[in-house]
């Protein structure tokens, strides 16, 4: 089959290898999805570029957690799901072998449902950015007659946790650096966005949020933002954060958070509860179907082409999903 992999950790163009490899075969409760879409993350790159584990194993990592395709075949023990258009979410977790090539073989259970309406394109975006966004937005519980305060709106995360507070009942306050960001943030259903770049910021979101104060945040920048995050939220408030990417050992204002009760939820897609996978599983097939949810897609590249695609990422321009097309 055609591949992109590694074989040690790098810049893109220097050790991305696109190229022949084996064709898996699935094993027990595994099947065998034929890769329409591959996405590229954030948590890729890092993994490529070796700021984070790849999960070498015999000596090549396939990059890549997230895709969509068809299944081609099952092993033993699963129900008959040929035919079956599906998404793949944490297919390169402790695994070495990803959705950027034709084809991946994993379990079962990684390869949800794709409704038939749902361009596989999309259902390529369904993993960590869906996932992740869901379940900040959910973590402290129904976010409905909450008011929550999303940060970095304009990001692929962002973008869906202003959609799914909004479908969940929320008032939603958003910021974002860019007036495009801002504008997209808009279009997605925040009912007020504040551009992050423009100072005294704390005191505009306390401004909008008026009376109700800040309920819940789900926060991209957390150490960055741990002072003000103490100084807007309510108290008994949470917070739910994927990301301290610009402060990775953040110093955090304990006193102010504790004498307002303030609960922390720290948010990795791979490791969520299982009955927060299956929620958020269940809410993006349901959004899915119903066309309830808007969708970014910055960027396609072809599979011979992934590295210009991990350099989309690391320029840090596109707001979207970046998408490499097997």
């Amino acid at each position: 089959m055609k591949a992109v992999w590694y074989e040690r950790p790098g810049k893109a163009d220097e050790v991305l290898v696109y190229g022949e490899r084996e064709k898996p075969v699935p094993g027990p409760g595994e099947v065998l999805v034929r890769i329409e879409y591959s996405a590229v993350h954030p948590s890729d790159v890092k993994k490529r570029a070796g700021l984070q584990p790849a999960g070498f194993r015999d000596g090549y990592v396939i990059p890549h957690s997230d895709g969509a395709g068809t299944i081609e075949a099952v092993g033993e023990g699963v129900e008959d799901r040929l035919g079956e258009r599906v998404w793949v979410y944490q297919a390169q977790f402790g695994r070495h072998c990803g959705t950027c090539a034709e084809y991946v073989a994993l379990p079962s259970g990684l390869a949800p449902p794709l409704p038939d309406n749902a361009d596989l394109a999309v259902g390529a975006c369904a993993g960590i950015p869906m996932m992740t966004a869901h379940r900040c937005v959910h973590a402290a519980g129904d976010p409905a007659g909450k008011t929550l305060l999303v940060t970095g709106a304009g990001g692929r995360v962002g973008h869906y946790a202003v959609q799914w507070a909004k479908l969940g009942g929320a008032r939603v306050i958003a910021t974002a650096g860019t007036d495009d960001n801002c504008r997209q943030a808009t279009q997605a259903g925040a009912d007020e966005v504040l551009n992050y770049r423009e100072d005294g910021l704390a005191g505009r979101i306390a401004e909008s949020a008026g009376s109700c104060g800040i309920d819940h945040i789900v926060d991209v920048e957390f150490g960055l933002n741990a002072s003000a995050s103490a100084e807007i939220i309510n108290n008994c408030g949470t917070i739910a954060t994927y990301s301290s990417s610009r402060s990775p050992q953040p110093e955090i204002p304990f006193y102010p958070m504790m004498f307002k009760n303030v609960t922390l939820y720290t948010v990795l897609v791979y490791n969520m509860p299982d009955a927060a996978k299956r929620q958020a599983i269940g809410a993006i097939h349901e959004a899915l179907a119903a066309g309830l949810l808007a969708h970014r897609i910055s960027a396609v590249r072809d599979l011979a082409d992934a590295a210009k695609a991990h350099e989309l990422i690391e320029a840090g321009e596109p707001g979207g999903c970046i998408l490499v097309r097997i």
